[in-house]
């Protein structure tokens, strides 16, 4: 139990009836699950407007409700009102857990691309250093050695708040996040401060219904991060970087490629060797040692020299650094699984046109006897993706397996014939197979020495959602299964 004034003391706020000493026994955001004494917060969601069900609420027993436009409550109820209520949930959460992210260290990244890499590179240079860190983020909320799936990137403020606590209690000295465009613009990260925040690049994604209006806003959004941390690290190799970091409160430092960096990457390499592709570079500035990473392409020399910037903050020995980075890999991101010493094999999440060009692109530069990309595209989403992730792999790629994912409502043939419109406009080569499981025994058998094989789309994710439900399907399974049917001749 916790007082109202507590809770909202660090928030602007009117209080219109009721009592600000009105003990509260939990803060719900969802009016389905209001409980007697709680603080209901209205919010404005997608679905849905939580203003329209404060009425109920105060009939489930509600003690105090949280609004931004004016509802009708009974007398006695207390009600406050404020500028915007989704920064007021941030702020209550922040209270209502006994503000956690004081007890630790915090780390946000945000960016177009990179973060779920940067993330996992980040935990486990830090766990190789000794300290125990929690993460949230695409892949999941992982606490110390424990992890639970995660519906957003960057979850609700409440969720931030409550997983923040779990992690205090068990331990954790750090936290590492990804943080999106679209968590800052809800402020599901408000309520506490960063000690370190992260900009990686910008691209014009996420634009559009629902998400943001313009390039411009996406960018705004990107920029809040540095208006809330302590240190801000951006990417100086990005040509909006300084749009980025405009009206910054923070201690700004610098990472990439470019001479006027304050942690550079020098002398690249590509390397490669039996079943793993990599890059080799030795990092100069603030931090002197060489590195290399067991993961393809420019964007990895990024990825870790984002890592290393950060980590250089928790006095982590060089050596730690060399060992965590040649060592780390993140699950659906350019995930190598040793099938042959013949020829690479690796998933990735790449599922749309932008990723999938930038897959291609890189794995084009180690020069491959073949490349060859398998995907599929979803079900009930925009035809355009079907016809411009055709396109792509049909440009780049020497063959093309096209299979399902997560066909959803649709036909798997019918989606396949819409990849096969965009496939048309280039001149490669494709076969099709509606069944991935076969379609991935059929990129094994035909592998040939020297090939790069990608299993694009599916990266991460364990199911295939067919007619609205989810079947358990997780490529490193099935890659395992062909193995053993490949192996008994079958």
């Amino acid at each position: 139990m916790e007082k109202l004034g507590r809770l909202l003391e660090h928030l602007d706020y009117t209080l219109v009836q009721g009592d600000m000493d009105t003990e509260i026994t939990g803060l719900v955001y969802d009016s389905r699950k209001v409980v007697k004494g709680c603080l209901f917060v209205c919010i404005k969601g997608a679905a849905a407007d939580g203003h329209a069900f404060a009425a109920e609420a105060a009939r489930k027993g509600a003690a105090a409700i949280m609004a931004q436009d004016e509802v009708e409550a009974p007398k006695g109820l207390a009600v406050v009102y404020t500028a915007d209520t989704r920064y007021g949930l941030a702020l209550a959460s922040a209270a209502w857990f006994g503000h956690p992210a004081r007890e630790m260290k915090v780390i946000g990244v945000t960016g177009t691309k990179g973060k779920t890499t940067t993330t996992y590179m980040v935990k486990s240079i830090l766990e190789h250093a000794g300290y125990k860190v929690g993460l949230i983020g695409t892949n999941g909320i992982a606490i110390g050695s424990r992890s639970t799936p995660s519906h957003n990137t960057t979850p609700e403020s409440y969720i931030v708040q409550e997983y923040f606590r779990q992690m205090a209690d068990a331990g954790c000295q750090c936290v590492v996040m990804e943080v999106s465009s679209q968590g800052l613009m809800m402020h599901r990260t408000a309520g506490f401060t960063f000690d370190i925040g992260i900009f990686t690049n910008i691209e014009p994604d996420h634009i559009g219904p629902n998400e943001h209006s313009s390039f411009e806003e996406y960018l705004a959004c990107k920029g809040k991060l540095f208006q809330q941390c302590r240190v801000g690290i951006v990417n100086r190799d990005d040509k909006h970087w300084e749009q980025v970091i405009a009206g910054h409160t923070c201690t700004i430092e610098t990472f990439g490629f470019s001479g006027q960096a304050d942690l550079r990457a020098a002398d690249a390499r590509l390397t490669q060797g039996p079943g793993y592709l990599g890059v080799s570079y030795r990092a100069q500035g603030l931090m002197d040692l060489e590195v290399e990473v067991d993961v393809p392409g420019r964007f990895s020399i990024y990825n870790s020299l984002t890592a290393i910037a950060i980590c250089r903050h928790f006095q982590v020995a060089p050596e730690d650094i060399q060992q965590s980075l040649k060592a780390a890999k993140v699950k659906g991101r350019i995930e190598m699984v040793k099938v042959s010493d013949a020829f690479t094999l690796m998933i990735d999440y790449a599922h749309n046109a932008m990723s999938l060009e930038s897959l291609l692109a890189t794995l084009k530069e180690y020069k491959p006897a073949r490349l060859v990309c398998l995907f599929g595209c979803g079900g009930n989403r925009s035809k355009m993706r079907r016809y411009e992730m055709g396109e792509v792999s049909g440009r780049l790629a020497d063959l093309t397996i096209i299979t399902s994912d997560n066909p959803r409502f649709e036909e798997p043939q019918a989606i396949i014939d819409d990849i096969k419109e965009g496939m048309a406009k280039t001149d490669g080569q494709y076969v099709e197979i509606i069944d991935r499981k076969e379609a991935i025994k059929y990129a094994i058998s035909h592998g040939q020495p020297g090939d790069v094989v990608v299993l694009a789309g599916k990266g991460h994710e364990d199911y295939q959602e067919v007619a609205g439900k989810k079947y358990p399907m997780d490529e490193r399974v099935l890659i395992q299964e062909v193995l053993e049917e490949l192996a008994q001749g079958k």
